[in-house]
């Protein structure tokens, strides 16, 4: 007999929100399934205003808490049972983020729990990654966002150390992100996997998920360095325009994602890594996970009905 149950992540980016809704299918003596329902994605941008002005604006404040509203109210008519909604770099630092947080739980109902780079990589660590860290590799487990980057290393199946570092493609795009940044992800990186043998990367986010789709190859197959490196170019040569019209890409995509794969094209030439898998995974993937096996301790809501 089937149990299907319903639960939903929030992830509050510095280049976006998401809201995720998983329908998590239970049957004795088999493997439980993840099946996502729905994702809604909102291009608010705060991290634009938090890295050049310190707070949130009052435009971005007030679409953040319309987009609130709404996603309780598709959680509602979805019948979730569980869920949560967390907030990451830019609302680490804005300085207005527990009045926001405040209003945002007097008009929505949602409680937002604003999460340290530590508690983001261990989320992130609850997602999908079985079929990757049980296997031979050497895994660094690369996430970019808009205000921040997480790195996990796995080895032997076992994780040996995260660290988060202020280098994002939003704080990129506004040249906020100083040389010595780039120098400390580069020593890190290094002294880090300079033992480890057979290294790959894991990448996730949604510039390299696209990345990923503009390649055309099945989802178990990975991308070469290389590969990156080419496409990394060709990008920079395109105009902003010309990424919307020819590739497709989002107006909120198309000038993030070059910063984006520069993080990861660097992280790989400094580790020594030859490829990166893509397997679609990130924050609300990893909320979700996280609260149905409960190995990170989450503060989630339920909805009366």
């Amino acid at each position: 007999m089937l149990n299907i149950k319903k639960y939903a992540a929030i992830d509050i980016g510095s280049n976006a929100m998401r809201l995720l809704i998983m329908n998590i299918i239970e049957e004795e003596g088999k493997e439980t399934i993840f099946s996502k329902s729905s994702l809604i994605r909102v291009p608010i941008r705060l991290g634009q205003d938090v890295f050049t002005t310190g707070a949130v604006s009052s435009e971005a404040e007030n679409r953040m808490v319309d987009a609130m509203k709404a996603f309780f109210l598709l959680m509602k008519v979805n019948k979730v049972d569980r869920f949560m909604a967390c907030a990451t770099s830019a609302m680490r630092e804005a300085t207005n983020a527990k009045s926001i947080v405040d209003r945002v739980y007097n008009e929505s109902g949602i409680k937002i729990s604003i999460i340290d780079g530590k508690k983001e990589a261990m989320i992130i660590a609850s997602s999908d990654l079985k079929h990757f860290i049980n296997s031979s590799n050497s895994i660094l487990y690369i996430d970019v966002g808009g205000g921040s980057t997480e790195f996990t290393l796995f080895d032997q199946g076992k994780q040996l150390n995260s660290k988060s570092f202020k280098n994002g493609t939003v704080r990129l795009l506004n040249n906020m992100v100083e040389p010595q940044v780039w120098k400390d992800i580069e020593q890190w990186i290094k002294e880090e996997t300079k033992e480890l043998k057979d290294l790959i990367v894991i990448g996730s986010g949604g510039n390299i998920n696209k990345i990923f789709k503009l390649s055309g190859k099945a989802q178990d197959k990975p991308l070469s360095y290389f590969y990156l490196h080419k496409q990394l170019l060709a990008l920079s040569k395109m105009s902003y325009d010309e990424r919307i019209s020819v590739l497709g890409l989002n107006p909120d995509r198309a000038d993030v994602i070059i910063p984006a794969i520069n993080i990861y094209n660097n992280a790989m030439k400094w580790s020594g890594a030859k490829y990166i898998y893509v397997p679609k995974i990130g924050v609300s993937d990893g909320i979700v996970k996280a609260l149905y096996y409960n190995k990170v301790k989450l503060d989630y809501q339920t909805i009366a009905y």
